[in-house]
């Protein structure tokens, strides 16, 4: 186990997990300032593929550039504000050799560079109200899209709204060497499992890592031979048996990652609808197609634990009660304690 694991207790209220203040205050000191899990890179594969998502109340465009480089930008016109790319899935991308908004039809290069604006904007013959003089001659520099940071662990991206955050290695630690070494990038996208519970959150995070902390059904192992691993954001349950490479991994603030040894594995984003509500938003990837036993049994593992993990956060939302009820965390809730502590940080 890791020397990082707390022996301590801690508490936290009801309200934090509930409360629309403190969901109004995480969308900038969590998902304004954090790394957010996005997508899978294998999803746009080709240049001007891309792919929409909402972190916090800004939604963003995920595309593939013509230098293969993954790029991210806010899916807002420079001109007038307007959203340019309709909401595209991972699971379903766009593509294009440019992005281009519907409103006055600025069109931007993959890079956000703007490249070209209507003739009207260009020419005063065909604007009565303009003399040649009058018009304004748009820097290209300087009116393109508003870029996003953006980096991954293996196929898995990552973006950043705040302005200059911290490597995203600060944040996701060891897990990076762990899930590297695994060739993510060599499964297929099988299927996508889309939930939407009526509980905060943090609430379903809690209930997700409370099977971390029991250290049980890891993916592919039949023995309890495990290893708990944490960090400052980030949580790791390994096998012990099989070189490590079954897996479960909590990314804060809302991302989970399991690995079925060489056969597979699977991404759930808990995303936030509002305060009381969120998505579980899970993929799975398969090295060899979805025909396997073992990749069914791992399917079927994962999203029992996933039910188990909603039946627990109903019950606790439904307990509830006053917003001032204080919850008391045992010394061996490792992780629930460490991610109630993030929560109270970032609300503080």
């Amino acid at each position: 186990m890791s020397e990082n694991v707390t022996d301590e207790s801690s508490t936290s209220s009801a309200n934090q997990l509930a409360d629309p203040d403190p969901f109004e205050t995480e969308k900038e000191t969590v998902f304004g300032r954090d790394w957010i899990y996005a997508g899978h890179a294998n999803s746009i594969a080709e240049p001007g593929q891309f792919f929409t998502r909402t972190v916090g109340d800004r939604q963003l465009i995920v595309v593939r550039g013509h230098d293969g480089e993954s790029k991210a930008f806010d899916n807002v016109c420079a001109h007038r504000g307007s959203k340019m790319v309709e909401d595209t899935p991972m699971t379903d991308p766009g593509g294009g050799n440019r992005i281009q908004c519907p409103y006055h039809l600025w069109t931007y290069d993959l890079d956000g560079e703007l490249r070209s604006t209507p003739k009207s904007f260009e020419d005063a013959s065909l604007n009565p109200d303009l003399e040649n003089e009058d018009v304004q001659e748009f820097d290209c520099e300087t009116n393109g899209l508003n870029d996003v940071h953006i980096d991954s662990v293996g196929p898995l991206l990552f973006v950043n709204l705040s302005d200059d955050p911290p490597a995203l290695s600060e944040q996701v630690g060891p897990m990076a060497d762990r899930l590297e070494s695994l060739s993510l990038e060599a499964a297929d996208h099988e299927r996508r499992v889309v939930e939407e519970v009526e509980c905060n959150w943090k609430t379903v995070a809690g209930s997700l890592l409370d099977a971390v902390d029991r250290q049980d059904r890891l993916p592919g192992v039949e023995s309890a031979e495990t290893d708990l691993e944490t960090d400052d954001h980030c949580w790791s349950l390994s096998s012990t048996d099989d070189d490590g490479r079954a897996q479960i991994h909590y990314c804060w603030p809302n991302v989970t990652i399991e690995v079925d040894g060489d056969d597979g594995y699977a991404t759930c984003i808990i995303d936030p609808v509002d305060a009381g509500r969120c998505q579980l938003i899970v993929d799975y990837y398969a090295r060899d197609g979805d025909g396997t036993e073992a990749e069914r049994e791992f399917v079927r593992t994962s999203r029992q634990r996933r039910a188990e993990a909603i039946e627990l956060a109903e019950r606790r939302r439904d307990a509830d009660g006053a917003s001032t009820l204080e919850r008391t965390l045992g010394p061996n809730e490792h992780t629930v304690h460490d991610l109630h502590g993030l929560a109270q940080e970032s609300n503080s």
